[in-house]
C-alpha cells in the first residue's frame, strides 16, 4: 500500500490551485480541528487500504471532481477509482467567501457499512440470510438429480407391487420410463450422452416390463422385454427370455414359450446348473400341458438325473400315469424316494433334553426362521411321497390294496421310513371309499396303541363306529385317543359327539371346551360346542360360538342356517331373515329355506312376500306338503278358490288315504258353485270313509240345498255313526288308567280333515300348535252329549251343522239392493202405452 507521507501531503496542497483554496493558513486551522484518534478503516474493492497518508502516484490525477472524506481529511480519487457509495460526500466544507474563518467538517462519518461483512440481524435472532444468488446448476447436477427421482420412482413402483397395488405400481413404472427418456434427450443437449448409466436404463425398463405383466398387458409386457434383449449393452439380458416364455405359457401359446425356455437355456451357461435345471423343469410342464407325454418325461427324468427334487419326481410320476406304464411308474417312484432330504435330526428342538443348555438353545431355535424352513421342505418331501404313492397304488398291482402293499415295502426301505404308518392309514381310507368298511376296520386295528400312527387310527375307528352308530366303540375309542396322547384334540371332539348323542350335554360340553383349548382353531368342536348351547337353550353363548368363525368358514351354509335359527330363537326375526336371505345366496335353489322366509314374511304380516317365498319353494319342490296347504290356504282367503284347487288337487294325488285332501276338493268345487259335482265327490268321499262325521253333515247340507229325499238316509246314518261312537268313548273311559278323550270327535284322528269355522282361516306352517280344538263346533258337541240318551225312549233331532273347512264363503255385493217401490207414490196416474210392455 503505498502511503503518503505528511510534509508531501503539505507540499501539495501548497501547489498554486485553480480553486477556491488559496490559503494554507486557513487549511492548516482545518485539520488542526480534525479528530486525530480516528483512525482510517476504509477499504476498497480491490484490497487497498486508504491511510492518513497515502501515497499518491503519478496515475491519480488533482483537481478530479470526486472527493470523499475522511476523519483526518478527504483525498481527490482518480478517473480509474470508483466511490464508495456508503460514504457520503463532503458537504460541509465551503470555499472561502472573503473572511477567514473556515466552517469545519461536522458530516464525515459512516452511513452503517462495517468491513467485516457481518449478516444484517438487528433483532439478535441468530438468523443468516445469504444475500448471494444461487449459482446456476451445471448440467451434471441436473442429471444426478433427474436420476435420483428416476430411482425413487421405481423404488414406490417395486413397493406398490408388494402391496399389492398393482395399478399403482404400473404407474409409477410409466412415470419413471418417461423421465428417464427426458433425461436422455436432455444429456444429449448438453453433450452428455456419452456418459449415461445404462443400468438406470435396464432397471427401468425391467420394472416396468414387470409390471406389465402384473397388470396382465402381456403384449406391452413382450414389447419392452424385446427392447432390453435388443440392446447388446445389457449382459444377462438373456436371462429376460424366461420371463417372457413365461407370459406365452399365461397365453396359451405353448410352442412360442418352449422356444423361448430353450433359446434362453443355449445361453446359460454350464457353470449355472440351478438355473438349467430350472429351466428345463418349465420345459417338461408346458409339455404336459401339451399333452406330450413323452417329451414330458424325457425332460423330468434329465432332471432326476442330474439334480433330483421332489416336485419332478411327483411330476414324473404324473406323467407315467398318464401313459399308464407300470414300469416307469415304479421307477420314478424308486427316483423319488432317493432324493435326499438333508435335514437335520428333529431331537434338537426337543425341549425334553438332560443338558440345560441344550434346553435352552432348543427353545430358543424352535421357532426361528430355519426350523420354520425346514418343516416346510418336510412337509412338501412327504406330500409328494404320500400323493404319489396313493395315484399308483390302484394301478401298479392287481389290487389297490397289493399296490400300497408294495408301497409300503418300498417306503419302510427307504429314507422316508416314517411315512409306511400314513400310507397304512391311506389304505384303510380308501377301504372306506370303496365300502370296504370291514378291511378299513382290521386294517386299523393293526396298529398299536402306543404310538401317533396308532392315535390317528383311534381316531379313524371312534369315526366309522360314530357313523355306523355304534357308539360304544366310538366312546371306547375315544378314551383309547384320550389315555395314548392328551394332546389330541380329535379325540376329544369324539368323545363329545358321543356324549351328545347320548343327551349328556353337560359332558359333552366339557370335552369340546377340551379340545378348544388344546387346539383354538379346532372347526369341529366349536361347531358342536355352538350346538349343545343350542339345545340347552343358552342362545346368547351359542350366537358367540358361531360368530367366531372368520373369512371362508363364516360362509359355510351350515354356519349361517345355525345362527338364522338362533336368532329366530332369540325373537330377532329382522336379524333371522337376514340370516336366512344370506343362506338363499349361498344355496339360492334350497326350497326349506325358501319355505322359512316365507313363513317369516307371514309372521310378520307380509303376505305378497310370504306367497312369493312360498310359490318359489313349491316351484323347486312340489312334493312338500305344508307348502302346498299355505298356498291353497292363501288362494281360499284370497277368493281365488280355482288356483286353490289346482293345489288340493295334487295333494289328493299325493295322499290319497287322507281324507282331508278329498274334503278340500270338494269344497272349492262348492264353493264355486258347483253343487252336483260337489255333491258326487263328497258320496264318493262317504263310501271310501264312511267313518267320517263331517261328510255326512256336508251330504245332509247339499241335499236339503237341492231338495233330495236322501237327506234323511244321511241323518240317519250320522246318528248311528255318533252313537257308535260315544259307545267306545264309554267302554274306553270306563277301563282303569285310561281316560276319556274326544279324539272321535277330532279330524285329525278320525279322518284327518280340520275343520275350520266359517269365521277362521286356515292356520299356516309356522304357527305352532294344534288349533283342532278351536275349530270344533259348540253344536257338534252338543250333538255328543246328548248322543249317549239311547234309553230316553223319543228320537232326539240330529243336528247337521257343520264348519266349512275352507272359510267362509264370499259374500256377493248386493248391486241392485236400493229401496222398494212404493206403487201407492204413482196414485192414480194412468200409464201410457209408451210404457207398457210391446
Amino acid at each position: 500500500m503505498l502511503e503518503m507521507e505528511e510534509e508531501d501531503l503539505q507540499l501539495l496542497f501548497r501547489k498554486p490551485s485553480n480553486g477556491p483554496i488559496s490559503k494554507e493558513e486557513s487549511f492548516r486551522r482545518m485539520l488542526a480541528t480534525a479528530d486525530a484518534s480516528r483512525k482510517p478503516g476504509l477499504r476498497l474493492g480491490t484490497g487497498m487500504r486508504l491511510g492518513t497518508s497515502m501515497r499518491l502516484g503519478t496515475s491519480m490525477r488533482l483537481g478530479t471532481p470526486q472527493a470523499i472524506g475522511t476523519s483526518s481529511g478527504f483525498h481527490r480519487l482518480g478517473t480509474g477509482m470508483m466511490p464508495l457509495t456508503a460514504y457520503r460526500p463532503i458537504t460541509g466544507f465551503r470555499p472561502n467567501t472573503g473572511s477567514d474563518v473556515n466552517r469545519p467538517m461536522t458530516a464525515v462519518r459512516g452511513a452503517g457499512y462495517s468491513s467485516q461483512n457481518k449478516v444484517f440481524d438487528p433483532l439478535n435472532q441468530g438468523y443468516s440470510y445469504s444475500l448471494e444468488l444461487p449459482r446456476d446448476e451445471s448440467p451434471e447436477e441436473k442429471v444426478r438429480v433427474q436420476e435420483r427421482k428416476i430411482m425413487q420412482l421405481v423404488e414406490e413402483s417395486c413397493n406398490a407391487h408388494n402391496e399389492g397395488n398393482y395399478r399403482q405400481a404400473l404407474d409409477r413404472a410409466k412415470e419413471a420410463s418417461n423421465k428417464e427418456r427426458n433425461l436422455i434427450r436432455m444429456q444429449e443437449q448438453a453433450g452428455l450422452g456419452d456418459s449415461h448409466n445404462m443400468d438406470l436404463t435396464y432397471t427401468v425398463l425391467f420394472t416396468l416390463a414387470n409390471q406389465y405383466a402384473c397388470n396382465e398387458l402381456y403384449t406391452e409386457a413382450l414389447n419392452t422385454y424385446q427392447l432390453i434383449i435388443k440392446n447388446r449393452m445389457f449382459s444377462n439380458a438373456h436371462r429376460l427370455k424366461i420371463n417372457m416364455g413365461n407370459i406365452y405359457y399365461k397365453q396359451g401359446q405353448y410352442q412360442q414359450a418352449i422356444k423361448m425356455y430353450r433359446m434362453a437355456l443355449d445361453q446359460v451357461p454350464s457353470s449355472q446348473k440351478n438355473l438349467r435345471i430350472k429351466i428345463m423343469h418349465n420345459i417338461g410342464m408346458v409339455f404336459v400341458r401339451m399333452g406330450q407325454w413323452d417329451e414330458a418325461v424325457a425332460s423330468l427324468e434329465y432332471i432326476m438325473n442330474e439334480q433330483a427334487s421332489h416336485r419332478a419326481g411327483l411330476h414324473l410320476i404324473l406323467c407315467c400315469v398318464a401313459l399308464e406304464d407300470v414300469d416307469r411308474m415304479k421307477n420314478a417312484f424308486n427316483l423319488l424316494l432317493s432324493v435326499p432330504l438333508d435335514l437335520e435330526d428333529e431331537e434338537k428342538y426337543n425341549h425334553v433334553q438332560e443338558d440345560p443348555n441344550d434346553r435352552l438353545l432348543a427353545g430358543a431355535i424352535r421357532n426361528d426362521d430355519l426350523h420354520a424352513y425346514e418343516k416346510k421342505t418336510r412337509a412338501d418331501a412327504e406330500f409328494c411321497v404320500l400323493t404319489a404313492a396313493k395315484l399308483i397304488a390302484p394301478l401298479i398291482e392287481n389290487s389297490f390294496s397289493e399296490g400300497y402293499d408294495w408301497c409300503v415295502s418300498v417306503v419302510k426301505n427307504s429314507e422316508y421310513a416314517r411315512l409306511a404308518g400314513d400310507l397304512e392309514i391311506n389304505k384303510a381310507v380308501m377301504f372306506l371309499k370303496q365300502r370296504q368298511v370291514g378291511d378299513a376296520i382290521d386294517t386299523l386295528k393293526a396298529f398299536g396303541n402306543e404310538s401317533n400312527i396308532g392315535s390317528n387310527a383311534a381316531i379313524n375307528l371312534s369315526f366309522i363306529y360314530f357313523q355306523q352308530k355304534d357308539y360304544e366303540n366310538a366312546e371306547k375309542y375315544g378314551q383309547i385317543v384320550k389315555s395314548v396322547d392328551n394332546y389330541n384334540a380329535a379325540g376329544f371332539v369324539n368323545l363329545g359327539a358321543c356324549y351328545m348323542v347320548k343327551s349328556e350335554l353337560e359332558q359333552a360340553k366339557s370335552y369340546f371346551m377340551s379340545a378348544l383349548d388344546l387346539d383354538p382353531s379346532c372347526f369341529e368342536a366349536l361347531y358342536n360346542l355352538g350346538l349343545v348351547m343350542k339345545q340347552q337353550g343358552h342362545y346368547d353363548d351359542a350366537l358367540e360360538c358361531f360368530q367366531k368363525f372368520s373369512g371362508s368358514l363364516s360362509l359355510l351354509p351350515e354356519i349361517v342356517y345355525q345362527t338364522a335359527c338362533i336368532f329366530e330363537g332369540l325373537g330377532d326375526f329382522e336379524a333371522a331373515s337376514e340370516a336366512y336371505q344370506q343362506l338363499l345366496g349361498l344355496l339360492p335353489t334350497d326350497s326349506s329355506i325358501l319355505q322359512k322366509l316365507g313363513e317369516l314374511h307371514d309372521h310378520e304380516g307380509d303376505k305378497q312376500q310370504a306367497h312369493h317365498y312360498h310359490l318359489e319353494s313349491f316351484r323347486y319342490n312340489p312334493s312338500n306338503l305344508s307348502v302346498i296347504e299355505w298356498l291353497g290356504s292363501y288362494y281360499i282367503e284370497m277368493q281365488v278358490v280355482e288356483k286353490a284347487l289346482i293345489y288340493f288337487e295334487k295333494a289328493k294325488l299325493m295322499q290319497p288315504n287322507e281324507a282331508k285332501w278329498h274334503m278340500m276338493v270338494a269344497g272349492c268345487h262348492r264353493r264355486t258353485g258347483n253343487l252336483h259335482k260337489a255333491l258326487k265327490l263328497y258320496q264318493d268321499i262317504h263310501k271310501r270313509f264312511p267313518d267320517n262325521t263331517e261328510c255326512l253333515k256336508f251330504l245332509i247340507r247339499l241335499c236339503n240345498d237341492l231338495g233330495l229325499r236322501e237327506s234323511q238316509d244321511y241323518i240317519l246314518e250320522l246318528k248311528k255313526l255318533e252313537k257308535s261312537k260315544e259307545v267306545r268313548d264309554r267302554v274306553g273311559s270306563s277301563r282303569p288308567g285310561s281316560r276319556r278323550t274326544n279324539s272321535g270327535l277330532s279330524s285329525r284322528a278320525g279322518s284327518g280333515f280340520s275343520p275350520v269355522p266359517e269365521h277362521v282361516r286356515l292356520a299356516t306352517p309356522f304357527e305352532s300348535g294344534n288349533r283342532s280344538g278351536s275349530f270344533r263346533s259348540s253344536r257338534l258337541s252338543q250333538l255328543h252329549n246328548s248322543a249317549g240318551s239311547a234309553d230316553s225312549g223319543f228320537v232326539q233331532p240330529v243336528d247337521a251343522s257343520y264348519s266349512d273347512p275352507l272359510g267362509p264363503l264370499p259374500v256377493r255385493p248386493r248391486t241392485g239392493a236400493g229401496k222398494p217401490i212404493d206403487f201407492e207414490d204413482f196414485g192414480d196416474e194412468q200409464l201410457g202405452d209408451d210404457l207398457l210392455p210391446q
